[in-house]
């Protein structure tokens, strides 16, 4: 039988992937299903967001047109950067050793459709998948920063709530003037 910690991190994975390929960048992510509150798969949902958000927004600074998507994608370099280092100073405090911060299939997918877009068609697709990246890196920080089992880890959680915040109304605005 699957862990519940498991199941998470796979509904996350389809999820993202799931929201690359969407029709119509309005269309709500699927559900993200409740944390278990456990650090170890928190560690590795944050990581792998993250590591997404940077990979994917220097791909951004790389081919966007757009001196406002660029700019976009450099803050979000720069924050979700911060964000890991908070997470992992807080890991370290907690007595943890989070498990490294890879790209799963989903977001690996995301990736490479960043890559095969085409010029005319980038920008759309970039801020197309921040939105439910962000509405489901929100989610799951929520969730921990109510739920956890490690304070240092909530107290990173908490933090990271009003920056994801901040790139999610960002992105919807980008969104509205692309």
């Amino acid at each position: 039988m699957i862990s519940t910690s498991a199941r998470l991190l796979c509904l996350l994975s389809f999820g993202l992937a799931g929201s690359a390929f969407a029709q119509s960048p309005s269309n709500p992510p699927p559900p993200t299903p409740a944390s278990t509150g456990a650090a170890m798969p928190y560690l590795q949902i944050a990581g792998e967001s993250d590591v997404y958000e940077v990979t994917s927004s220097q791909i951004a600074v790389q081919r966007s047109q757009n001196p406002r998507v660029r700019a976009f994608a450099s803050m979000l370099i720069d924050h979700h950067t911060k964000t890991t280092n908070v997470t992992l100073t807080q890991a370290k405090a907690a007595g943890l050793v989070p498990p490294p911060a890879v790209l799963g299939q989903g977001t690996r997918a995301q990736i490479d459709q960043l890559y095969a877009a085409s010029p005319a068609d980038f920008d759309r697709i970039y801020i197309a998948q921040q939105i439910p990246a962000h509405e489901q890196a929100l989610a799951v920080q929520t969730a921990y920063a109510q739920t956890g089992d490690k304070a240092p880890l909530r107290t990173a959680a908490t933090g990271a709530i009003p920056i994801i915040k901040q790139h999610l109304e960002h992105a919807r605005s980008l969104k509205s003037g692309l």
